[in-house]
């Protein structure tokens, strides 16, 4: 991203959204954020950039019925109070998914933090809006699912429909598959879901495969590239770059969506994926400027996965948070000593020294062959042939 570049950037908060906190011992943690948000602040960023940020209210149960059914929104509502036998028929009260106090007011607060960052870039308050919390991209519209109870990105993308874009374009980095954002919109020509996950053969929600090209309204409006466990920076960048930048620029999106899950990390205890902060970096800064290139700007970014709370979750974000606002940090700048003690105090481990991770991000062209006998090349070539096989237009260079 050129240093030149500056985006004031508007950081949403969720009034309650720290309360999202899965409890002591579950993976999804709300210090994640904070502590993200805390790092960039300590490099500079806010400064550097111009940041604004707010305070959002939570999402109105008329705004979570855009994507969720009523059934489902009053049940999450009594959701402390009820049994669970019954909560079990929608994804409650589970080891992945538990109800907590407040569980409704909290969930509803991260909603309202993406809806609030939807609306201002629609509206033109500004071209870039950041919810780190949201990007809970497994929930479906009548159950929970993998930690998730509002699909906040789904929400935000019928807000933006509601408010008249004509077409959005959800690109999801995590290393799940943004499966209930994809479901949501499967049979809407009007929404492009791409997700670039690890193989649902290997990894939770178990879906995703490259055949999965949308619905029977909506042919091509669903890309999955599948990689293969062990996926270095090398493969997921060519990966990334052979399907994702073709199929925004054919699309023709008036927002770009991304899901900025980093549990793709190579530190990340739930996924089998090896990318590291100077991998994701270089996927921000295309992203960024497919957004100024394909949507005048308009990106709407929001956290989702991420387990590795006081290393690789802080780091990656905050540099997410660097390019998002114009250019990103130099990997090799030393974390400063206060947010180190501040980290190892609410984490309890050691803290990383430095933003990178001290890898070469190099990868392969697409345009430069394929071998279908390489695992990775094989995942693309899948994503490539199962649109063609769908009769999918193909795409600038013929991608597809």
């Amino acid at each position: 991203m050129p240093d030149e570049r500056s985006c004031p950037t508007l950081l949403v908060a969720g009034d309650g959204a720290a309360a999202y906190d899965l409890g002591d011992g579950h993976p999804m943690r709300a210090v994640r954020a904070a502590l993200a948000v805390e790092l960039a602040r300590a490099l500079g960023v806010a400064e550097r950039a111009g940041w604004t940020e707010v305070v959002a209210p939570p999402a109105a149960d008329e705004q979570l019925r855009l994507v969720h059914t009523e059934t489902y929104v009053a049940l999450v509502r009594q959701a402390e109070r009820l049994p669970e036998a019954i909560l079990a028929g929608f994804g409650l009260g589970t080891e992945d998914t538990p109800v907590i106090p407040g569980l409704h007011q909290a969930a509803a607060a991260v909603a309202g933090a993406t809806i609030a960052a939807c609306e201002a870039v629609w509206s033109g308050k500004t071209r870039h809006a950041v919810n780190l919390a949201g990007g809970l991209h497994h929930a479906m519209p009548g159950h929970a699912s993998g930690f998730c109870v509002y699909n906040d990105a789904a929400i935000g993308i019928a807000t933006l429909l509601a408010a008249g874009a004509r077409r959005v374009a959800y690109v999801d980095l995590d290393a799940h598959h943004g499966d209930g954002v994809e479901r949501c919109f499967v049979d809407d020509p009007r929404v492009l879901t791409i997700s670039l996950h690890q193989d649902g053969r290997t990894l939770f929600p178990g879906t995703g495969a490259a055949h999965d090209t949308g619905g029977d309204t909506a042919p091509g409006s669903a890309v999955n590239v599948a990689l293969p466990p062990g996926t270095d920076d090398a493969g997921w960048l060519r990966a990334f770059h052979a399907v994702v930048p073709e199929r925004i620029r054919a699309f023709g999106p008036d927002v770009i969506v991304t899901q900025c899950g980093c549990d793709a990390h190579r530190n990340d205890p739930l996924s089998d994926l090896q990318i590291s902060v100077e991998g994701f970096t270089v996927a921000y800064e295309a992203m960024h400027e497919l957004a100024h290139e394909t949507s005048a700007g308009r990106w709407v970014v929001l956290g989702g996965g991420g387990y590795d709370l006081g290393d690789a979750v802080p780091r990656s974000w905050a540099q997410l948070l660097a390019v998002v606002s114009g250019s990103s940090v130099a990997p090799d700048t030393e974390l400063p000593a206060d947010w180190r003690a501040h980290s190892e105090t609410l984490v309890g481990r050691a803290a990383p020294t430095v933003l990178g991770d001290g890898a070469e991000t190099t990868w392969r062209d697409w345009e430069s062959g394929a071998d279908p006998e390489h695992a990775l090349d094989a995942a693309i070539l899948q994503t490539k042939a199962a649109h063609r096989n769908a009769g999918i237009v193909p795409m600038v260079g013929e991608l597809f």
